[in-house]
């Protein structure tokens, strides 16, 4: 069997406390799949959202904690309208989540807002009229 190369099965972010960062995801209303000691596991419509310990992330890679950072990337959530932004960015923050740039018209024509996760994960919310969503909140 040959698979695509252009997928992502699992997205796992390093947390500094694992009991904190499933408290947040969970607020958001992330479904929790399964738990063990160091990581946690979410389902995403066939493909997995793991948060996993530094130190459990570190045994895992044979990397040095201090090699991880956070920040130079962003997960995204695209949704059906400006108005639904707002109400993501919203209870991000309600949920734990601290702003970082509020809902905002963006120069190519959408509608953005971001917020880091406990551990400074940026997330961005955002309307794409360019990407319109399906009724299971795919990409078009």
């Amino acid at each position: 069997m040959s698979l695509p190369l252009n997928r992502v099965n699992f997205i796992t972010l390093a947390v500094a406390d694992l009991a904190r960062a499933r408290a947040y995801y969970e607020a958001l209303g992330w479904v929790l799949e399964e738990a063990m000691d160091k990581v946690a596991f979410y389902d995403m419509n066939g493909a997995k959202f793991a948060l996993f310990t530094l130190e459990g992330l570190a045994e895992e890679t044979g990397r040095d904690i201090g090699e991880f950072k956070t920040g130079a990337m962003t997960l995204a959530q695209n949704q059906p309208s400006p108005e639904a932004v707002d109400a993501a960015y919203a209870h991000a923050i309600a949920s734990g989540a601290t702003p970082v740039r509020a809902p905002f018209r963006t120069d190519w024509g959408g509608y953005s807002s971001y917020v880091a996760d406990p551990d400074g994960h940026l997330w961005e919310f955002a309307f794409n009229p360019f990407s319109p969503l399906d009724e299971a909140g795919h990409i078009a």
